[in-house]
């Protein structure tokens, strides 16, 4: 794609339906993403080999999944389900209300080996449990919880202990990872203002509902302390990645685009400095991580899709110096 020079040799992983949300194994050898089939109602998680294309059903097959990630050790994964309330899928919202997405109180965070058996759940409280990843480290867990009646970020040891709440603000604090070493976190926010903005929030968050309005990428301390905004950019930011040096940050946005429908992905440092655009097709490209390596990056993207609603899985070589 003319632009995108610090991409090289981009390749399809997937095809067909909605496949998006793809992170590496800690050593790199295998991808896990969720997707909904183009004959399946719900998404469920798969575990694909880059290089072979095989992929295999790793979740129940039943309710509606999200959010998957690995365990630094490989063995095992995490993702979220509703399939413990009702093996059918649960309701969309209804789009009558303008764009918004939904936030199942039915959500938990399970855990299972890499072939789905041995599941067990680390959530239990009431509310949208969701967006779980792992340190590096392998001792904490930072997800998005409900369970104090605002989308907040916690973390939590693997086995669901030790519960610990990081952020404090009304309004949607999400979609966080773990720096490189573990020191830091990296998160989307929406933050409405006081007033009409505030109270549509919470009206809809009350009915299960989430109307993002601007997000922005923000950083911590895996703590929690020491919370920064890092873009300022307008419209929606979200999807954020490190890079292997824990100075820059990959993310999606459509601040460039007036009528906000065409998503890039973007680079930035963590100061907020050095804004550099990455893909150039018009439409959808977001989810950008890279391997542990720093050899390749994938994304998801509708590019290629004939003109349909299919998202894709893609892969690319990385340039780190065009």
């Amino acid at each position: 794609m003319e632009g995108e020079v610090q991409l090289r040799n981009v390749r399809q992983l997937t095809s067909g339906g909605e496949n998006a949300e793809a992170y590496w194994a800690f050593d790199g050898s295998q991808l896990i993403y969720q997707a909904r089939k183009p004959d399946a109602e719900c998404d469920q998680i798969y575990v694909l080999d880059p290089e072979s294309l095989e992929t295999r059903l790793v979740s129940t097959g039943d309710g509606r999944t999200t959010c998957s990630y690995f365990y630094p050790s490989g063995n095992e994964i995490l993702y979220s389900s509703t399939h413990h309330h009702n093996a059918a899928c649960p309701e969309n919202p209804d789009f009558s209300m303008g764009y918004v997405w939904p936030v199942y109180d039915t959500y938990d965070v399970f855990a299972s080996n890499l072939d789905g058996s041995n599941l067990r759940q680390l959530t239990t409280e009431d509310g949208y449990d969701a967006e779980a990843t792992f340190s590096p480290i392998g001792d904490r867990i930072v997800f998005t919880s409900a369970r104090d009646g605002d989308l907040e970020l916690y973390s939590m040891a693997p086995d669901g202990s030790d519960l610990l709440r990081l952020t404090d603000r009304p309004g949607y604090d999400g979609g966080a990872f773990y720096s490189p070493d573990g020191s830091k976190i990296i998160w989307r926010a929406y933050y409405p203002e006081e007033g009409p903005e505030l109270e549509d929030y919470r009206r809809l968050l009350s009915q299960g509902l989430l109307r993002p309005g601007e997000l922005e990428i923000y950083i911590m301390d895996a703590d929690g302390s020491n919370q920064e905004q890092v873009t300022h950019l307008g419209g929606a930011n979200f999807a954020p990645y490190w890079h292997p040096s824990g100075e820059k940050i990959l993310f999606s946005s459509n601040h460039h685009d007036p009528d906000g429908r065409d998503f890039e992905i973007y680079m930035i440092n963590i100061d907020g400095g050095e804004l550099t655009r990455i893909t150039y097709a018009e439409g959808f490209d977001g989810f950008p991580v890279f391997s542990p390596d720093g050899r390749y990056l994938v994304f998801g993207s509708n590019r290629n899709n004939g003109g349909t609603s299919d998202t894709n899985v893609f892969i690319a070589e990385w340039i780190e110096t065009p």
